[in-house]
């Protein structure tokens, strides 16, 4: 029989670089808010050991350990071995997409908005040796290079409150997906195929629109953008994205000979130098990020009240650099509204660089299915928990709306009322 950890005295969280911190005074209740995210997780731990094993992994992952791996997480939490920690990751009873649909909710609660961006990216973690499931030589931003490593692709909510993740999922490359053996002396469930990047993000932005998470963009970068069928799946959901594709990305657009396929950065040289506004993106470490932008309609046969636009991004201190988008909302959007969604991917690059130094989401050291599901869910739960903790610090509630008469489907006020939540 295990041995639940003993208690201990919480840690305080680590100082994070962005938004700036709070005053000490307003982050007093966090113990006590943690121990209510603890007990609203505790339905899906059927046993008390599990459950208690799962809040001292969090109380480790928010703590100010130099590594959040199973030895010094079952240190901090006064065990003398590992064990616990292993066994919560691997043989214990939980379903982590349980855990999971917990912390999309949990984000919405807290930082939820109607205007919120949903952010797709990917990011790898470097590996040694063949055995971790869906390791290989493959490309990782992290890296900037191809290195032996897993890659998990992640769904942001970026708010102008805060960001957190809603979603997660890890890439298995075909290479893995084609060898049974292996997939099954890793745990991969036997009803998983391979599935690509944008393919994966699909299904997480499905996700989200089925449990009525309140927001009004995509974005993404060429990875998600290049995919042709993930922008007609969005634009048949009827919801508006800024997805950025290559300098050749054929777009259809009118010509003078009639409708044709033109590059993406064709369509934009077309445009008279007077097209260019600059615009903010959002604000960085060292203040406004400045662009020069322009934009020019595409899809000649246009659905009613719709718009279809190439957006162009160009460097102040390089003119030659730019970057090229395929937009779809509104037909009333003005420019404006897609420069700031362009600017919220960066939330995905700020939330992953944060979740790994703060909450440990690279110090993993399990193998299994499984475990990399448990140790990121419970990470990506940790991270909404200063996210959540610094909006109530620095005074941002949620963007709710008025009442009077019933929500909108999809908007914060419903989420809150189908979960019995109410309007605060």
């Amino acid at each position: 029989m295990l041995t639940a950890p003993p208690v201990v005295p919480l840690a305080a969280p680590p100082p994070a670089p962005s938004p700036p911190e709070p005053a000490v005074a307003a982050v007093h209740g966090w113990a006590a808010d943690l121990g209510a995210l603890a007990a609203r997780l505790g339905r899906h731990f059927a046993r008390a050991e599990p459950r208690r094993w799962a809040l001292a992994y969090l109380r480790g992952l928010l703590g100010p350990l130099e590594r959040k791996n199973g030895w010094h997480l079952a240190e901090a939490a006064g065990a003398a071995t590992p064990y616990g920690i292993q066994h919560l990751l691997g043989r214990a009873v939980w379903d982590a997409e349980a855990v999971r649909d917990e912390l999309r909710a949990y984000v919405v609660e807290h930082l939820g908005d109607p205007g919120a961006v949903l952010v797709v990216d990917e990011t790898g973690f470097l590996k040694k040796g063949d055995r971790s499931v869906g390791v290989q030589r493959q490309y990782s931003g992290t890296a900037g290079r191809v290195e032996n490593c897993q890659v998990g692709v992640f769904l942001a909510y970026a708010t102008p409150h805060g960001h957190a993740f809603l979603d997660r999922d890890l890439y298995l490359p075909k290479s893995w997906a084609d060898d049974p053996a292996r997939c099954r002396a890793a745990g991969v469930p036997a009803d998983v195929e391979f599935g690509t990047k944008p393919q994966l993000a699909r299904a997480m932005l499905a996700r989200a629109i089925a449990a009525e998470v309140p927001f009004g963009w995509v974005t993404g970068d060429e990875v998600y953008g290049g995919d042709r069928r993930l922008r007609v799946w969005l634009e048949a959901q009827d919801r508006p994205h800024v997805l950025a594709v290559k300098t050749t990305e054929p777009l259809w657009a009118l010509t003078e000979t009639g409708p044709a396929q033109v590059a993406a950065a064709a369509v934009v040289a077309a445009l008279p130098a007077a097209a260019w506004v600059r615009h903010s993106a959002g604000d960085g470490a060292k203040g406004p990020r400045l662009y020069d932008w322009a934009w020019a309609p595409i899809r000649p046969l246009k659905a009613p009240g719709k718009g279809y636009w190439v957006l162009a991004r160009r460097s102040l201190a390089d003119p030659d650099d730019r970057a090229y988008y395929v937009c779809y909302g509104p037909a009333a959007t003005t420019l404006a509204e897609p420069v700031r969604v362009a600017g919220a991917r960066w939330a995905i690059e700020e939330g992953l660089e944060a979740a790994k130094g703060e909450v440990g989401l690279d110090h993993y050291e399990v193998r299994h299915w499984a475990g990399w599901y448990r140790h990121v869910t419970l990470c990506l739960l940790a991270h909404a928990f200063l996210a959540a903790t610094r909006v109530r610090a620095n005074g941002a509630p949620p963007a709710g709306l008025p009442g009077g008469s019933p929500p909108p489907r999809g908007s914060l006020a419903a989420f809150r009322a189908k979960r019995g939540l109410g309007s605060g």
